[in-house]
């Protein structure tokens, strides 16, 4: 298959670019950003050595509808999406923190959990819950933005208030998109029949000073989902939840002995694996958006790509 996995476009009036584990960004004139989500595939901050067909196209789709569904609630930086894979806004400054929230006890915080940890970036977890018990209310439990090939860390409230990374007026309002964007894309997900699990969330500065959501939302890469019908009834067995995310991924990482750490060796991606993959991110998408996937033509796609973005910066 014809999967992105690299760009090395020359767009007019292009200043940089940056790449970051799965998407790259290009800096048009020090005015626009040009984001092109490839077909990488990151777990426990690796890039995996393959890439996945039509993942970069079901990442950049679903952001771009859930932006458009959340722009009257918080402002975001998008402006147009000229190509499947591209998006296209206003270049930002992006707060050097990620903006997590979790209304239930999943993923990350369920491993730190059964690690006997009560305390999830500064914020308390009660005694006696069950991983994937919902929280009495969603908790905001950031992370520090880490460059190319460096982890993520946790980081609390009061440590990014006290080492500088975000002053506390914008921090405060940083909380409050982030709880009102959980809250919408709880109301979108059941309307699915879907939970939305926990989600991260980035925002940025334009050049007047406003803060905008930036990057994705509630794709399956930055969001954990779970089937709202039999929830209870697995929660109360003590069953797996039926989930929608990239938690397979990781899950099938694990049990072939690779969490990210140091000496671990990344198992091989077969062709059948591949298209496995393939087929959950079609499924996710459907699933999250309730329409169908229609697949963009992957003949030389690089070339499409290019040439979309280039007709669109002349017009």
């Amino acid at each position: 298959m014809n999967t992105i996995l690299d760009t090395n476009y020359n767009f007019p009036d292009q200043k940089n670019v940056y790449k970051g584990k799965v998407r790259e960004v290009y800096n048009i004139a020090d005015e626009l950003l040009v984001m092109i989500a490839t077909d990488r595939l990151s777990a426990f901050d690796v890039v995996m050595p393959k890439g996945i067909p039509y993942k970069g196209q079901i990442l950049n789709q679903i952001a771009t509808k859930m932006m458009k569904a959340t722009e009257d609630i918080v402002p975001n930086w998008l402006i147009a999406t000229p190509d499947p894979n591209v998006a296209v806004g206003h270049l930002c400054e992006p707060f050097k923190v990620e903006m997590v929230i979790r209304g239930y006890m999943s993923g990350h915080a369920a491993r730190e959990y059964k690690l006997g940890k009560r305390m999830l970036c500064g914020v308390a977890m009660a005694e006696g819950m069950k991983e994937n018990d919902p929280f009495p209310e969603p908790i905001i439990t950031p992370s520090t933005k880490a460059d190319n090939g460096e982890h993520d860390e946790d980081i609390a409230r009061e440590a990014i208030l006290k080492q500088g990374i975000v002053s506390e007026e914008d921090y405060l309002v940083l909380e409050d998109y982030t709880r009102k964007l959980f809250q919408r894309g709880t109301e979108i997900a059941a309307k699915q029949g879907l939970i939305l699990v926990d989600t991260k969330y980035e925002f940025g500065k334009t050049k007047d000073g406003k803060i905008v959501l930036i990057d994705e939302i509630h794709t399956p890469d930055s969001s954990r989902y779970f089937y709202a019908a039999g929830y209870e009834e697995r929660q109360q067995k003590g069953e797996p939840q039926k989930q929608l995310s990239k938690e397979f991924v990781r899950q099938w990482l694990i049990t072939n002995g690779f969490q990210g750490k140091e000496g671990q060796q990344i198992p091989e991606m077969t062709p059948a694996y591949i298209d496995s993959v393939s087929e959950r991110y079609i499924e996710l998408y459907e699933h999250i958006t309730g329409e169908n996937f229609v697949k963009a033509d992957l003949d030389n796609v690089t070339k499409r790509i290019e040439n979309n973005i280039v007709s669109y910066l002349k017009n």
